[in-house]
């Protein structure tokens, strides 16, 4: 029975700190500074030493020339949409 009463405290409390979480970011709602401060204070930045292990050059580069391709046939279209109209 006593471990039940622990658990249920500790349940509790956990539900507790959700509920408070949840408070918080509902007075936040209506708050556009509030709610950019929380949102960036919850970031994780990387640092150069971080970012080099974890990013495959390779791969980037080749996301950025197809990437670079994509908005010049994009940017051709519009071009020719413009021009039929």
């Amino acid at each position: 029975m006593k471990n039940n009463n622990k658990k249920f405290e500790k349940d509790s409390s956990a539900a507790d700190s959700s509920a408070d979480s949840v408070d918080e970011y509902l007075q936040t709602l209506g708050n556009e500074d509030a709610r950019e401060l929380r949102y960036y204070s919850q970031e994780q930045p990387f640092s150069a030493e971080e970012m080099t292990r974890l990013v495959n050059e390779e791969r980037l580069n080749e996301l950025l020339a197809q990437s670079d391709a994509f908005l010049s046939s994009l940017n051709g279209e519009i071009n020719d949409f413009d021009d039929e109209y």
